[in-house]
């Protein structure tokens, strides 16, 4: 994705079923627990960059011992910073008394983080500062230990503001209104409410009040918790949780809108935002790495015992597609074939825009996560090219000249590496004019890679959003080369409506394929339509969520997506450039093809799996009519 675009954020979970000095007698290491926390967030630092943090709950201590320990940090390199702090307390005890390494017990009592359970976050702000305050986990204390909370999350409600008026008719006073404080809140006050029933049923049986928290920490029903916090949250999420006493849950949306996996043997249970990670960090096969259902959570006892259970009823699976083409590493083998396969379905329209001049095209891609679409695109390519060797070689029936065979054999698709990202543009520099001009400098360019003037160029892009690098950076760059023309290909379908389910593309107004929309209506003097869509969503502005249509689908009706494309290239070409310039698209059909597991399609199509998703894309018309630069949830 060539333009920056903040996503996602990615979770970590790790609970150790054995004692201790079961992990020190195998594996040799009083520190497993954090060396594998910490691999988990390493192999997915792609996920988030503007903060970490993590939290861990050490088993039966004695009374007056803290128990449960958090650090977060918001620094440039908030990994090394969370894990450096803890290896230099290890460091300062191997100094002066080594042998204390190995001694379990004196470890627990007496540094930070030597405990069973453990809960990491990667922050991508898509919403807020980021500031310490913001990063999860975030804790909610008690003295009671079954009421202690830490959470940490990928997700954003639609419908913030809605469940804010639920925690105020609950009897609580937030003093923060973020989806993450309302979630932590709305847990949190029926992990209370579940502690004060049982309290009262344990004192009625005669149970002493000693032993009351026992009882209540055996008995907590953390599946009827999260059934009566997640009723009406309207979102895409996935939540981790730990309960001060040792129970720990993994939840996922209804229509498994955000990726969450896991794994658990004898020894260890692990969950994370993605599948590779958890087998490249315990060096287990992909069979035995679950998918968390949705609807559904995962719920880690105290005692040890594991178990997947509804707190919710699933909704048509509506997993994120942008995950496959973008976000999750490519690593994941299902995710490498179905990027392959984007980069193999561009094939036919990009023949047809060189005219199928493979001997004058270069083909190359941009950004580096490109590559695994543009290795389907030159396979695609070379199977292309063979078939028309073969049907050479057979006409010719057996009359070919050596160099009339070496000619033949030549035909292949000319790769070459075209385009370099040279430097992470910083925009702290107020001049528009200075800031556009370090813009056009993010990429650089092999000179040489190209005849000027003879050869066709096509550049492989992840997906166009906004279309900004391409039209400040890449596509003036790239015409330094003087080819005769310049296509970059989107291995994503057009970008058309905003996501409000945790990737930060909230505001129509950013979107190329809606300007392109809005200059073809204006062009052909179908101005009407923007009004009645306007006048629609204000009409709906006020009603539930569960009744609001999607009316911004009317926008792009009167245009083909060949046509829309065709805009798009127009806006994105700068007045200097001299080569001629095409935007090819991903098609719909296309996509669900490569990725037919994964539909969630939303931003391209404007089908929701919530109501609230309706009710976001109808606000942010409402505020690009009225000129406000501002989210729509």
């Amino acid at each position: 994705m060539s333009d920056r675009i903040n996503h996602e954020c990615g979770i970590a979970l790790i609970r150790l079923l054995k004692p201790l000095e079961y992990y020190l007698a195998k594996y040799g290491t009083t520190l497993y627990g954090m060396n594998k926390l910490h691999l988990l967030m390493q192999k997915q630092h792609n996920r988030g960059q503007d903060g970490a943090g993590i939290a861990s709950i050490k088993f039966d201590l004695e009374p007056g011992n803290k128990y449960i320990n958090r650090v977060r940090s918001d620094s440039d390199s908030p990994l090394k910073d969370i894990f450096s702090s803890f290896h230099e307390q290890i460091h300062q005890v191997v100094e002066k008394h080594p042998e204390l390494l190995y001694d379990v017990n004196w470890l627990k009592y007496n540094i930070d983080f030597i405990g069973e359970l453990y809960l990491g976050h990667l922050r991508y702000g898509t919403f807020g500062k980021n500031s310490l305050m913001n990063i999860h986990p975030l804790v909610r204390e008690n003295n009671w230990m079954t009421k202690n909370l830490v959470l940490a999350g990928n997700f954003n409600l639609t419908n913030v503001d809605e469940l804010f008026e639920k925690l105020i008719d609950l009897g609580q006073y937030p003093v923060e209104t973020s989806d993450t404080i309302t979630i932590l809140e709305k847990i949190g006050h029926f992990l209370d409410e579940e502690n004060e029933t049982l309290y009262k049923k344990f004192k009625e049986e005669g149970f002493p009040k000693r032993e009351i928290s026992g009882q209540i920490a055996k008995h907590l029903d953390i599946q009827q918790i999260l059934k009566q916090a997640a009723d009406s949250w309207d979102g895409g999420y996935v939540i981790a949780g730990l309960v001060g006493h040792g129970d720990a849950f993994v939840m996922r949306d209804p229509s498994g809108i955000r990726p969450a996996f896991y794994y658990h043997d004898d020894e260890v249970v692990i969950a994370a935002s993605e599948r590779p990670v958890i087998q490249t960090t315990f060096n287990v096969p992909c069979e035995s790495v679950k998918e968390l259902k949705p609807g559904y959570a995962l719920i880690v006892k105290k005692d040890g015992n594991v178990a997947e259970k509804q707190f919710r009823e699933p909704l048509e699976k509506k997993s994120c597609s942008f995950e496959r083409i973008y976000f999750s590493r490519g690593t994941d083998k299902e995710i490498y074939r179905e990027r392959k396969n984007l980069g193999k379905f561009l094939a036919p329209a990009i023949l047809n825009a060189i005219d199928y001049d493979l001997e004058n095209t270069v083909f190359s891609y941009i950004p580096n996560t490109a590559i695994d679409a543009y290795y389907g695109l030159i396979e695609e390519l070379n199977h292309f090219c063979n078939a028309i060797k073969k049907d050479r070689i057979l006409e010719a029936q057996g009359n070919l000249k050596p160099e009339e065979l070496d000619a033949i054999l030549k035909l292949a698709p000319r790769v070459e590496k075209v385009a370099v990202k040279d430097m992470k543009l910083r925009t702290f520099i107020a001049q528009d004019s200075q800031r556009n001009d370090l813009a056009t400098h993010v990429y650089d360019i092999t000179y040489g890679s190209i005849r000027k003037g003879k050869d066709n160029l096509v550049v492989l892009d992840d997906s166009i959003v906004r279309g900004t690098t391409l039209k400040q950076s890449i596509i003036r760059i790239l015409d330094r080369l003087e080819p005769k023309k310049i296509v970059i290909a989107s291995s994503a379908p057009q970008i058309r409506y905003p996501d409000c389910y945790g990737i930060d593309m909230a505001k129509l107004s950013d979107f190329i394929a809606f300007k392109a929309a809005i200059e073809l209506l204006k062009e052909t003097r179908q101005e009407n339509v923007i009004n009645d869509v306007y006048k629609k969503a204000k009409a709906q502005e006020n009603l539930p969520k569960e009744e609001i249509l999607n009316f911004v689908k009317e926008i792009y009706q009167p245009f083909s997506a060949t046509k829309i494309s065709e805009k798009v290239s127009e806006l994105l070409t700068p007045k200097e450039v001299r080569s001629r310039i095409e935007i090819i698209y991903q098609t719909i059909e296309d996509l669900h093809a490569a990725i037919p597991n994964h539909s969630g399609d939303w931003y391209f199509t404007g089908d929701y799996p919530t109501p609230g998703g309706n009710k976001v894309v109808n606000k942010s018309f409402i505020n690009y009519i009225q000129g406000k630069n501002e989210r729509a949830y």
